[in-house]
């Protein structure tokens, strides 16, 4: 009997399919809670679930690839080689072999969707290669606060200390974590907030703080800005989730929510105005 209950492999193999179905979007809701629910009681499913969103956002991000017309003839020709020859004489001797089966089967296989998916296959592997290589995908803070979030989510409770006055989540982040990021009351602006929570990301406590704006939980981490430097908010959204990056001369930023890009964008503007005041 399985040892969840929840119909889902025990085996890591298994599991690994089923998270890639997850983010992928092709598990029912039913089996997508249960997998989640096994992410957010598993550090090693964490970790492959944080993996596999930032593969996934590396691979999103890419451009398009500018394939030549001559190129394209090429693969066209491909299609129309007389293919069917090899793998249609008939046997000689005793029956068809089952190799010679599948051949004459393969032979009726598209042969230009066969190499246009060699060839975009190859590009996006390329692509994906160098950017975990230069960006670190599977530790990047990007993952690790969008794998946080949503075990926040499937959690009892969003937030470790619950309030909506910056005076009581402030100090109770500054005495678990030794810093505090602004936390301005926003709730005349729509949006409130409900506490905040530790976050432990590459190894080190940041904190975060938690808002809701209508039905939608907004994540908002921030990491100490060690080179002082301030940068303009940047999309980083993928996987379902809207994400803005940007930082000032204390903090790093992390906003991510599932609501719509343009609320997101509205909270951010709305913060950093407050936190700069």
């Amino acid at each position: 009997m399985s040892a969840h209950n929840d119909g889902l492999p025990e085996d890591p193999a298994g599991m690994k399919l089923m998270i890639h179905a997850l983010v992928d979007g092709e598990l029912d809701a039913a089996a997508a809670l249960a997998v989640e629910r096994r992410i957010a009681a598993d550090a090693a499913l964490a970790a492959e679930h944080a993996r596999t969103l930032a593969l996934q956002t590396a691979v999103g991000g890419l451009p398009r690839p500018d394939v030549r017309d001559d190129f394209k003839a090429r693969i066209a020709a491909i299609g129309t080689a007389d293919t069917t020859k090899v793998v249609s004489t008939p046997a000689r001797d005793g029956p068809m072999l089952p190799a010679r089966r599948a051949m004459r089967r393969f032979g009726a296989f598209d042969w230009r969707a066969l190499a246009a998916s060699i060839v975009v296959t190859a590009v996006l592997a390329s692509g994906a290669t160098q950017w975990v290589m230069l960006s670190r995908a599977p530790d990047s803070f990007a993952a690790a606060v969008a794998s946080g979030h949503r075990r926040s989510l499937l959690a009892a409770s969003p937030v470790d200390v619950v309030s909506s006055d910056r005076h009581t989540v402030k100090p109770w982040l500054d005495a678990r974590v030794g810093l505090s990021p602004p936390a301005p009351d926003l709730a005349n602006d729509g949006f409130t907030l409900l506490g905040g929570r530790v976050e432990v990301i590459a190894d080190r406590p940041v904190p975060a703080l938690v808002y809701r704006h209508r039905e939608h939980l907004i994540t908002l981490v921030a990491a100490p800005e060690d080179t002082g430097s301030t940068t303009v908010p940047v999309d980083l959204s993928a996987g379902g989730f809207s994400l803005v990056h940007w930082s000032d001369s204390a903090f790093s930023y992390w906003a991510i929510s599932d609501t719509e890009r343009p609320e997101l964008d509205d909270f951010v503007n709305r913060f950093r105005t407050a936190a700069a005041r």
